[in-house]
């Protein structure tokens, strides 16, 4: 009966959320990175230099940065569904904003504004689904919802490429009407949260008493196992401990990588001699290879337990790939480059997320979890902006691409560093129990 009540109840949750969050995060995502494809023309429409183009796009990440503690207690205080919707509606009125962008100083205004509006939202519906799913679960969970982003570039880069095609109309260039027409989901479908979303198993009325109760006791009996355990509650400590820190380093290369990819591709692509809807299509062929990939390794990694050696090599997988797309020099190469990146990114997410909850709990766990991926997004600033760089002072990707790849590189070694002094405190805590 209890193993009948437990399929019962994780088909259902799975179905109610986890699709509807993925479209969240979809949109989400697409327009947070579609200025990589506005860039093909805004750029030269509006005189930005490579530097000023890398600079502005990576502002996002500095607003996101600065408000993503903030907005994400504030959801552990208003709840999901009010908070979300609030970020919804506000990063969908700046991402149109970005049709009416003038010069340099307008680009890095609103790219500053649309970072500090959806901080809070990726992390939030990370600490939202440690509310739902038990950890032995949630790493595929997480892959799923995170294969969003994946799936918005494939899906969202022909799109973004036929919108550009809409030069002049009505007076309006392409990229003008792209980031208006991109834009209108995320005002939607904010409205819509309001009335979808549950914010406690406690208060899921789509569920039946005994499936509400079943949920509610499991996820109450997995804090209390956390706590128990050791697990620190507290939002300081969600700030400040050296394992949140060093994980959120470790998502620093990931996300250079991730951003690298969403911000610069489409111009790499671009100066290969396709249209901008063939860069729009060609575009859309690595992420299809990394939603598999991001699948298959965290559903290993939850299979097996085990989340170290599944992010180590996934980093050093996309970082290899980097390497190669800096010196590839044919259609076929660079495509064949960006799909091992766009693999080895998405991979490496899902068991990296599925870390700080094992050790963190309430408070602690919103402020960990926003913590890790404020710092650690700082690296989709660093690593636009450096290639940016590098690009406008020698007049070619390369060694922009390497600096990345290598950040990756940094990745891996620290998230086998981190492993390692788990596995010396553990021994330790043994010994002493055993001398005592």
């Amino acid at each position: 009966m209890g193993d009948a009540l437990e399929k019962r109840v994780m088909s259902k949750i799975s179905w109610r959320i986890i699709p509807f969050i993925m479209l969240l995060y979809f949109i989400a995502f697409l327009d947070r990175v579609n200025v990589g494809f506005a860039a093909i023309h805004m750029n030269e429409d509006l005189g930005l230099s490579p530097a000023i183009f890398g600079f502005g796009a990576g502002l996002f990440f500095i607003g996101y940065f600065l408000f993503e503690v903030p907005s994400n207690l504030a959801l552990e205080r208003f709840g999901a569904r009010i908070w979300i919707a609030r970020v919804m509606l506000t990063w969908g009125l700046i991402s149109g904003a970005m049709a009416f962008v003038q010069g340099p100083t307008s680009f890095y205004i609103l790219r500053f504004l649309l970072g500090a509006a959806e901080a809070g939202f990726f992390p939030g519906i990370i600490l939202y689904l440690s509310y739902w799913f038990p950890a032995k679960s949630r790493a595929q969970v997480t892959a799923l919802f995170m294969a969003a982003a994946p799936i918005s570039v494939a899906l969202g880069s022909p799109i973004s490429g036929a919108l550009l095609e809409m030069e002049g109309l009505m007076g309006w260039h392409g990229w003008q009407w792209m980031f208006v027409l991109e834009a209108a989901p995320a005002l939607i479908l904010g409205v819509v949260v309001l009335f979808y979303l549950t914010d406690r198993p406690e208060k899921a009325k789509w569920l039946a008493a005994d499936e509400r109760a079943w949920l509610a006791s499991t996820m109450n009996a997995e804090r209390a196992a956390k706590d128990k355990a050791g697990a620190s509650h507290s939002i300081l400590k969600g700030l400040t401990d050296p394992r949140v820190l060093a994980l959120a380093l470790v998502y620093f290369g990931t996300s250079a990588g991730l951003y690298t990819l969403g911000i610069w591709a489409p111009q790499m692509l671009h100066g290969l001699g396709l249209t901008s809807f063939q860069t729009g299509l060609v575009n859309a062929i690595p992420p299809i290879f990394a939603v598999v990939a991001m699948y298959l390794w965290s559903r290993h990694s939850d299979r097996t337990g085990e989340r170290t050696w599944h992010v180590t090599l996934a980093c050093i997988a996309a970082g290899a790939g980097l390497f190669f797309a800096g010196f590839a020099v044919s259609l076929a190469a660079v495509v064949l480059a960006l799909v091992v990146v766009n693999a080895g990114v998405s991979a490496a997410k899902p068991p990296l997320w599925s870390m700080p909850t094992m050790f963190l709990s309430g408070s602690a766990a919103a402020t960990g979890i926003a913590t890790i991926n404020s710092l650690g997004n700082l690296g989709g600033f660093v690593g636009p902006y450096v290639i940016g760089l590098i690009k406008q002072a020698t007049g070619s990707f390369e060694w922009g691409l390497y600096f990345v790849a290598g950040l990756l590189i940094l990745s891996a070694v620290v998230t086998l560093i981190i492993a390692g002094t788990a596995r010396r405190s553990a021994a330790l805590w043994s010994n002493a129990i055993q001398k005592g």
